[in-house]
Formats: C-alpha cells, sequence, structure tokens
C-alpha cells in the first residue's frame, strides 16, 4: 500500500498544509476543493494524508471497486458472501428503468445479472429513512418485472413461468435505524417470503439487509472468513485498520493498493468527492421533501379531524336548539331566528336544520 508521488499533482503530502499548497497550483482543482463542505475537504485532506482510505460506502467510490465490467469478480465474492450461496455475476445492466408503464422512474446503485439468470440489486444508504421496507418492496418488484418481461419477450409463446430466476435485493446501510439496533449484535438479515403453516413453496424475490454500524459495534470476534473480510472491508476507512485487515485477508491488499494509486490521478479523484457530494446532497434534498410531505400529511389530518369534530359540535349545538325550542313551546319561525341569531347560519340553512331536528 506505499503511495508513490503523482507526476501532476503531489496529493500524498505529509500534511493538510502542503496538499492545500500542491492544490493552489492548479485553480481548477483548488477552486472544486474549496467548493466541498468543511466535512468532505477534511475527508479529502485525510486520504491525501495517508490517514483513510477512499470511502468507498459512496456510489462513485463503490462503483469503481466493483464495477462488474472491471472487477466481475470482486463483485460476485461480495454478493456470494453477503447471500451465503454462490455467485456469478455475468453482466451490468442499466440502472434507470420505469418499473410499469407510467409508473416512477427507480433509480439502482448497481443491478446485475448472475449466471443462472437471477437479478441483484445492491443498494449502499446513507440515509436509512429514505429506505424503509415499503421502497425496498418495490425495488423487489421492478427486478422480477424486469425479467419477466425480458424472459417473455425472448421465449414468447413458449413462455413459462418456470423459466423466471430469483431476484435479490441486497441494501447495505452505513448508519441503520433504530430497529436494527433492536435485534441484538445481528448486523446480516437474509429474508424470504415464507409461509405460516410450513407450506413449501419456492417464489422468487429474496432479500439482504447489511447494517455496517451494527457490525462494527458488535463485541463479538467476528468468524474469520470471506463474508466477515467483505463486510470489514466496507466498514473501515482508517488506513491503519486496512493494514491490519490486509494481514489477515492478504487478498485485499490488492484493493487498498488500487485505492493507493489514485493519488496518481488527482482530477479523478476530485470529480469523485464532487459527484458524491452531489448525489449525497440530491438525496438529502429528497429526503427533506419527503419528511416535509410527511409533516404536510399529518397537519392536513389534523385540520381534517379538528374540522370534523368542530362540524360535528355544531350539529350537536343545532340539534340542541331545535329540541329546546320545542319542548319550551316555542314556534318553528323562533328556532330558526335562534339559530341565525346564536349559531350565526343563514336562514336556508335555519330552515334545513329544524326540519331535520323539529319531531
Amino acid at each position: 500500500m506505499e503511495q508513490k508521488d503523482s507526476n501532476i499533482l503531489n496529493l500524498g503530502q505529509a500534511n493538510e498544509e502542503a496538499v492545500v499548497r500542491e492544490l493552489t497550483k492548479n485553480p481548477v482543482y483548488y477552486n472544486q476543493f474549496l467548493r466541498f463542505t468543511p466535512e468532505w475537504q477534511q475527508r479529502f485532506l485525510d486520504f491525501c494524508c495517508n490517514k483513510k482510505t477512499l470511502p468507498v460506502t459512496y456510489d462513485p467510490f463503490f462503483k469503481k471497486i466493483f464495477h462488474p465490467d472491471i472487477h466481475a469478480g470482486r463483485l460476485s465474492g461480495l454478493i456470494s458472501s453477503l447471500l451465503g450461496i454462490p455467485v456469478k455475476v455475468v453482466k451490468l445492466l442499466p440502472n434507470t428503468e420505469n418499473m410499469l408503464d407510467g409508473g416512477a422512474l427507480l433509480i439502482m446503485d448497481i443491478l446485475v445479472e448472475l449466471e443462472d439468470g437471477s437479478l441483484a440489486n445492491v443498494e449502499v444508504q446513507k440515509i436509512p429513512y429514505s429506505f424503509p421496507g415499503e421502497r425496498i418492496s418495490c425495488y423487489s418488484a421492478d427486478l422480477l418485472l424486469r425479467q419477466y418481461s425480458r424472459v417473455k419477450g425472448e421465449s414468447g409463446n413458449a413462455f413459462k413461468y418456470k423459466d423466471l430466476k430469483k431476484v435479490y435485493t441486497i441494501v447495505i446501510y452505513e448508519k441503520s435505524t433504530s430497529k436494527f439496533h433492536q435485534e441484538g449484535m445481528h448486523y446480516l438479515h437474509r429474508g424470504k417470503w415464507v409461509f405460516d403453516t410450513g407450506l413449501e413453496i419456492e417464489l422468487l424475490q429474496e432479500y439482504c439487509l447489511l447494517a455496517l454500524d451494527v457490525f462494527k459495534e458488535s463485541p463479538y470476534p467476528k468468524i474469520k472468513n470471506e463474508q466477515t473480510a467483505w463486510i470489514s472491508f466496507l466498514a473501515t476507512d482508517s488506513l491503519a485498520q486496512a493494514k491490519k485487515l490486509s494481514k489477515t485477508y492478504p487478498w485485499l491488499e490488492t484493493l487498498y493498493e488500487e485505492m493507493a494509486e489514485y493519488l496518481h490521478k488527482p482530477e479523478e479523484v476530485l470529480n469523485m468527492f464532487s459527484e458524491a457530494l452531489k448525489i449525497l446532497d440530491q438525496n438529502t434534498v429528497q429526503y427533506m421533501i419527503e419528511q416535509q410531505q410527511q409533516e404536510l400529511d399529518k397537519v392536513h389530518e389534523e385540520l381534517a379531524m379538528a374540522q370534523s369534530q368542530l362540524t360535528e359540535t355544531v350539529e350537536k349545538s343545532i340539534c340542541s336548539i331545535v329540541t329546546l325550542c320545542r319542548d319550551l313551546g316555542g314556534t318553528k319561525e323562533t328556532a330558526i331566528t335562534q339559530l341565525q341569531e346564536k349559531l350565526q347560519l343563514n336562514s336556508s340553512d335555519a330552515e334545513t336544520a329544524v326540519r331535520k331536528y323539529w319531531q
């Protein structure tokens, strides 16, 4: 994991001040760096100063490390370890498509086809509340529909439902919701549809949820295997910890060496940081919009309830006034006048109310 000097910008500097001075030599790079948030500026400097690895759980970096067209074996290894079954990625599929005619656009992180024709979608989530069970269900349904459309189109009249393969929805949470922390130290959750009677029918949709924060908090020793290696790789950003991890799993050193090579590609690193920040901002804005919409829906529900309660109260008052006038020997005209004076009803509504309650 030795990092060499760059011929363009010497990003592998000994301290932050030296890195910033180097950046100022190129106004384009420096302005790009200045547009980062303070948190991202520090994260970039930590990488340049050999303190941290690249943030692989962010979309641009994840795709660089695991892109199936370049590193199919890596992605196959990761998916196999998470699902607990051997799989082989054969190709990358378009990750943007309409789920149904006129339906909402779904954008997936990495969507791949496996060797047996199964589909797997790998999502890395920074904002856990923006990926609830409902959204997971929609992504899974979309995967199944894509496969159905493709297989039916290829088979024509010879299509059989038996031709369809499984679809796997894999969601990796960097920070998980409180529900994940209520499950003890379980950080990997696999699920599929089952029947309460024990009836065994092979259904096609399966799920795998990984909580990296729970993995890091777990006080129990992890079994030293490929699954632990991959999850540790995703959960580790400290260069010191990465070196320790490489000693336990020597094959990971190739990945860390590949990261170090990016110190010779400053423009690409800056662009990846910019893209990651842009995606994070977009996700944050979308999450805030969803939160605002939830709050507005709640206000509307409360207003509707209050309106309903007010209407009920007014109706009770109308009934009481009409009944009281009748029981005291008054006339309908008197009841109409009282409704107009006490409740500010117009003459038409007052007459309608009297006809309704004068019995």
